[in-house]
């Protein structure tokens, strides 16, 4: 069964390699604390393994997404998505569209003029005891977190 899976840059570019900075700009990962949603594929799953050591992942849920969506999701001039540039643009309401996206119907670039990433802010109570350059399964911040993303994305909304 296919997931969509977010992920969530943690570091910076100090000290990167070039094959994994182009990674990162491949899935729209530009600065620390960007979001993108992708589905769980094989070229993606790829990807997320060359960039590990620099992003969290896991499965988000409807709930959080629809969240996601409305405070941080950005139009074209940097304005925010609303319920009536959805309507008017892409021709549903905000909760049809999650569904449909959930589905695999849809993907965020159907909604003309949306931006494909999302900007964070540094999560509230920070990434963990251990900080950004141990894994998640260590205390850290990095690597792959289940359905434990969802809390994360919530903290930084």
């Amino acid at each position: 069964m296919n997931k969509r899976i977010a992920i969530i840059r943690i570091r910076g570019k100090q000290k990167m390699k070039s094959e994994v900075s182009d990674t990162l700009k491949m899935l729209r990962l530009y600065k620390q604390n960007g979001c993108v949603v992708v589905p769980s594929k094989a070229t993606y799953l790829g990807m997320i393994n060359k960039a590990k050591d620099y992003i969290t992942w896991g499965e988000i849920d409807e709930e959080t997404f629809k969240e996601l969506i409305t405070k941080r999701g950005r139009i074209a001039g940097n304005k925010l998505l609303t319920e009536e540039y959805m309507k008017e643009n892409a021709k549903m309401g905000m909760d049809e569209f999650v569904k449909e996206f959930f589905a695999f119907k849809k993907e965020l670039k159907d909604v003309p003029g949306f931006k494909c990433f999302f900007k964070l802010t540094p999560p509230s109570k920070g990434f963990g005891r251990k900080g950004i350059k141990k894994p998640f399964s260590m205390g850290g911040a990095l690597g792959y977190r289940m359905n434990k993303i969802n809390d994360l994305i919530k903290r930084m909304i």
